[in-house]
């Protein structure tokens, strides 16, 4: 499985589904069965829903998926601190690593929604995937959610995980305790208007 393929993809499938990302549909399709088979089998589900339905009804389904329940919340920070002021610190630290590596800040979301990281990681491959590994008990939290709605979302995060070094936990109860032993966060406490929260893209835009 060719990781930065996959990343890619997935980065453009968990986005929003506006014409630009649905027009993208067969072509991710094209380039997952060329470099990435086993990936692709595992994006199909999305791909041919995206095929075979109107657009007005997939960005309905987006929205009641991602932004009306918490419970597939595509924010990676979420699922490790929760609304709290530690999460501020780790979203903090996130933007300072991509500010490291030569990322350049735009208003919009977050820097730990998880198609900016998957993008960053397009960019820049070894640091993405260890913020992939970092945040990966999160990755696998989104991953089982969407698998017990039935949501066509689920290989898509499935495929993510499968770039991962180890096996994906095989439950909920799993991955809860991978979060709970993951690396702890240090915090200061950040306002949600804070300008270090500004997610980030490369230099010069979309590449």
């Amino acid at each position: 499985m060719k990781a930065a393929v996959v990343h890619q993809a997935a980065a453009v499938c968990l986005s929003y589904p506006d014409d630009d990302v649905l027009a993208s549909g067969p072509l991710v399709a094209a380039a997952l069965r060329e470099s990435a088979p086993r990936a692709a089998e595992l994006f199909a589900p999305l791909l041919e829903w995206w095929a075979t339905t109107d657009a007005a009804t997939i960005r309905t389904a987006y929205v009641d998926t991602f932004d009306m329940s918490r419970r597939h919340a595509l924010y990676l920070t979420y699922w490790t601190d929760g609304d709290t002021r530690r999460r501020g610190g780790a979203l903090a630290d996130l933007k300072a690593r991509y500010r490291a590596e030569g990322m350049e800040a735009e208003t919009g979301e977050l820097p730990d929604y998880l198609p900016l990281v998957l993008e960053f990681t397009r960019h820049r491959p070894e640091s993405g995937t260890a913020i992939l590994q970092q945040y990966r008990a999160s990755v696998e939290l989104i991953r089982i959610a969407l698998a017990e709605r039935g949501s066509p979302y689920a290989g898509v995060v499935a495929a993510v995980c499968a770039t991962l070094p180890g096996p994906s936990p095989a439950d909920r109860q799993q991955a809860m305790a991978m979060a709970a032993a993951g690396p702890p966060q240090e915090s200061v406490g950040l306002e949600a208007g804070d300008p270090r929260l500004i997610p980030l893209i490369p230099a010069g835009g979309r590449a």
